[in-house]
């Protein structure tokens, strides 16, 4: 890549990881589909991605990590649930219909944001529930298709596990954040990256700048996060998944 391209995608990593670590997800919206744009092939740009959610993950929990917000089993729960859905995906979406995936996810995303505007006091309380039991199976198999979702389709899947972490789980918007960050963005998608670096092919010439605004993006959008409260991280989930699913909709268009 030449120099100026770099700088767009510095540019363009930066903002969109800003934006993620803000509201819990949604970094495809516009890095992966500037991939596409400036040139590589659609499975390329998927593992770039990918690897590149990584740094979004790290950058997060550097962050996150003074906080304190992340408790052993729950996460263990979150990666034991999540990770196969993840590895499963990321083996089947070249195989999946990309249109009919792409104007599903699109009603979908936008539907979350819609269900917390309409929920005024969602994810603004911290209450903890069903993580004994049989509600507890419920909520591991909405984590095992959240990972598939991960593993298989590339915006704003981070936004399904915050919401189901809020709406299922009882987390407020502070804590979901945190953990979908860390464990979707670090975990998870490494994971993915893994799977798809193996299946598929890495442009590791597009990757410094990529890394630079994944890694001070997630940083930054944590801590503006962190220090604004649940209300700022509520409106900016919303406007996010909002914007996405106009976006997967009229893309088909």
């Amino acid at each position: 890549m030449i120099l100026s391209e770099q700088l767009v995608l510095l540019l363009a990593s930066f903002v969109a990881n800003w934006f993620s670590a803000l509201s819990g997800g949604g970094a495809g919206l516009i890095q992966f589909p500037m991939l596409i744009f400036l040139g590589l092939p659609f499975g390329v740009a998927l593992a770039t991605h990918k690897v590149a959610s990584v740094a979004l993950g790290l950058g997060a929990t550097i962050r996150h990590f003074r906080e304190s917000h992340l408790e052993q089993r729950f996460s263990l729960i979150i990666l034991g649930a999540g990770l196969p859905g993840v590895v499963l995906g990321a083996n089947v979406i070249l195989r999946i219909p990309p249109d009919v995936a792409q104007g599903a996810l699109g009603v979908l995303t936008m539907g979350l944001g819609l269900y917390s505007v309409f929920k005024p006091r969602l994810g603004m309380d911290h209450a903890p529930r069903n993580q004994k039991g049989w509600p507890l199976l419920t909520g591991v198999a909405g984590l095992f298709f959240v990972g598939f979702l991960n593993g298989s389709i590339t915006s704003g899947t981070g936004l399904f596990l915050t919401m189901w972490l809020i709406h299922h789980f009882g987390l407020d918007y502070k804590r979901a954040v945190a953990y979908t960050l860390v464990l979707c963005g670090l975990v998870w998608n490494g994971t993915g990256a893994l799977v798809l670096g193996m299946i598929g092919e890495i442009a590791w010439g597009w990757m410094p700048a990529l890394l630079i605004g994944s890694v001070t993006g997630g940083y930054l959008g944590s801590h503006f996060a962190l220090s604004k409260g649940n209300l700022w991280i509520k409106r900016a989930f919303e406007v996010v998944t909002i914007l996405i699913g106009l976006k997967l909709m009229v893309d088909l268009l």
